[in-house]
C-alpha cells in the first residue's frame, strides 16, 4: 500500500513538472531570453564582463537551449578571467549547435592559451567545416599562430596563405603579413621578412610591433636610416611604458 502511494506521488510530481519545463519554450520566454541576451552582448562590447555575465545567466533561465546564450556567456567568463568556466560554456554551445564555428574558434583560442596545441588545432579545423562560415580567415589565422608556437613553420605559412586566399580583403591581413614576417625573421631570412613587414606597415601604419621588427631587419642589413625611422615611429605610436617603446629607445641610442 505504501509502495503504491509512493509511485502515485512520483507520477503526480512528474505530471505537474511537465508544464513547467514545457513553458520555457513559449514565445514569451524566448522574448525574455532575447532581451537579456541583447543586454549581455551590449555589456560585453563595453567591456563590462561581470555585468554581462549576470544578464546572460538571466537569459539562460529563459532560453537554456539557446547556443548563443552559452557562447556569449563563455566570452563574458573569459573576460572575467574564468577560463575553465568559459570552456564549459563554449562546449555547451557546441553541444547545442555542432557547426557553431564561432564557438569552435573561440574554444580553440582558449586551448591555445593553455598550450594544448593539438586540441586548439582540432577546434580550428571544426570551425572551418561549416561551409557557410563568413570569416574562415579567423580560425586559419589562429591555426597559423598555433603552428608557429609549435615551431612548425611550414604548416604555419600554409594556414596564413590559405587565409589570404579565402579572404583577400580580411581585416586580419596586416597581422597575417606581420606574422609571416616573424616566421621568416625567426629563420634568419631577413629579406623575405622585410617584404612582409613592409606590407604589414603599408596596410596598417599604426602597427608598431611590425614597425619595430622592420627596424630590426633594416638594422641587420645595415640600412641604418630606415632603421632609425622605424624605431622613431615605434616610440611615437606605442605606449611609453611598453616593451616595444623601451627597446626602440635603446636601439636608437645604440645607433647614435
Amino acid at each position: 500500500m505504501k509502495a503504491s502511494l509512493a509511485r502515485k506521488l512520483i507520477i503526480l510530481v512528474l505530471f505537474l513538472s511537465l508544464p513547467v519545463f514545457a513553458c520555457t519554450n513559449t514565445p514569451w520566454h524566448q522574448k525574455q531570453g532575447q532581451i537579456f541576451l541583447n543586454k549581455g552582448i551590449s555589456l560585453i562590447q563595453m567591456g563590462e564582463f561581470n555585468k554581462a555575465a549576470k544578464e546572460l545567466l538571466e537569459a539562460e533561465k529563459y532560453s537554456p537551449d539557446d547556443p548563443k546564450v552559452h557562447y556569449y556567456l563563455g566570452i563574458a567568463y573569459h573576460g572575467k578571467g574564468l577560463r575553465n568556466h568559459a570552456i564549459r560554456e563554449f562546449e555547451k554551445a557546441i553541444s547545442l549547435k555542432k557547426d557553431y564555428s564561432e564557438a569552435h574558434n573561440y574554444l580553440g583560442t582558449l586551448y591555445m592559451e593553455i598550450r594544448q596545441w593539438d586540441m586548439a588545432l582540432q577546434e580550428f579545423d571544426l570551425a572551418l567545416e561549416n561551409i557557410f562560415y563568413d570569416t574562415p580567415a579567423m580560425p586559419l589565422f589562429n591555426a597559423g599562430w598555433t603552428y608557429y608556437l609549435k615551431k612548425d613553420y611550414k604548416n604555419a605559412l600554409i594556414k596564413y596563405e590559405t587565409a589570404l586566399q579565402k579572404e583577400p580583403m580580411t581585416y586580419l591581413r596586416p597581422q597575417i603579413e606581420k606574422n609571416i614576417g616573424i616566421i621568416y625573421f625567426d629563420q634568419n631570412n631577413i629579406h623575405a621578412a622585410i617584404l612582409h613587414f613592409e606590407q604589414s606597415v603599408k596596410l596598417d601604419p599604426s602597427l608598431y610591433e611590425a614597425r619595430f621588427l622592420l627596424g630590426e631587419c633594416y638594422w641587420r642589413i645595415k640600412d641604418l636610416n630606415k632603421a632609425r625611422k622605424e624605431f622613431q615611429a615605434v616610440i611615437e605610436l606605442s605606449p611609453p611604458s611598453s616593451t616595444f617603446s623601451q627597446k626602440a629607445k635603446s636601439n636608437l641610442q645604440s645607433l647614435e
